[in-house]
């Protein structure tokens, strides 16, 4: 498990400058104050001005930032060393008052401190990265306050067991939805710049059922209060996707639709 995850650090190290340069994430929008969250945590994320926030995984720290337009008072958390240094060079540049700590998920409650938040968020593409889903709901719990809330939104747990050969091949059970051993993945490019050209291509990944997720959320002493699922992803997840004038992916409209994100949401105590 640590050999992954050091693997992964290596992986999202390399890609964190191409990140910030590809449209994908449009900072120079975002300098400009033009972007924001995607639709869904968007429509679902509520009033939190003067809320306490750890965003957990937070990459180079543009949704951080977007929490702390909202008038939250946020700290972003992430493993890579390149991506906090980046996202404190923009939040100087814009003069946002988020802070970033670098640093695992698993040590994140003595990193930022046990039970003083209001709201824990976490979103697209994080968990699969943690090789201990149970860990991470522990860590969740121990940052929250007693009412605290839990925001998560990634890619569906089942959309993650399919796969597609090209756009017009046939969507297919490619991995298993059960499984205990991670994936490990050889390739050149990012979701980001399907062109980029890297030194470190080896990713390893942990899928995690939703059964696993929110059982171990329960587990920690949280408390479910919304499950809502998504025919929409914020990357494109395979290569039949249509992007939409709300800058999401979803199946083309002679195809059926299918859940390709989930959102969790669950309370402390």
């Amino acid at each position: 498990m640590e050999d992954g995850v050091a693997i992964n650090r290596a992986h999202w190290d390399e890609r964190v400058a191409v990140h910030v340069r590809s449209a994908f994430y449009n900072v120079d929008g975002f300098r400009r104050g033009e972007t924001d969250l995607t639709p869904i945590e968007a429509a679902e994320i509520g009033d939190i001005a003067g809320l306490r926030v750890a965003h957990l995984q937070c990459h180079f720290g543009m949704d951080t930032m977007y929490l702390a337009r909202r008038g939250a008072r946020v700290t972003g958390l992430d493993f890579s060393a390149n991506a906090v240094a980046a996202a404190r060079t923009l939040a100087a540049e814009t003069g946002s008052s988020a802070e970033f700590v670098e640093g695992n998920v698993t040590d994140a409650p003595r990193l930022l401190g046990e039970g003083l938040y209001d709201l824990v968020f976490t979103s697209w593409g994080t968990i699969l990265w943690l090789p201990d889903i149970v860990r991470w709901a522990e860590v969740v719990a121990a940052l929250l306050k007693p009412g605290g809330r839990l925001y998560f939104l990634d890619g569906h747990p089942a959309a993650r067991a399919l796969d597609q050969a090209g756009p017009e091949a046939p969507i297919l059970p490619t991995y298993a939805y059960f499984r205990d051993t991670p994936l490990v993945f050889e390739g050149q490019g990012s979701y980001a710049d399907r062109g980029a050209a890297f030194t470190h291509t080896r990713t390893v990944e942990w899928d995690h059922p939703l059964g696993a997720v929110i059982g171990a959320l329960l587990a920690a002493g949280m408390r479910l209060t919304a499950l809502r699922e998504h025919d929409a992803a914020a990357w494109q997840m395979w290569p039949c996707l249509v992007q939409g004038a709300d800058g999401m992916w979803r199946m083309p409209a002679d195809r059926p639709n299918l859940p390709l994100s989930v959102t969790i949401e669950a309370v402390k105590g």
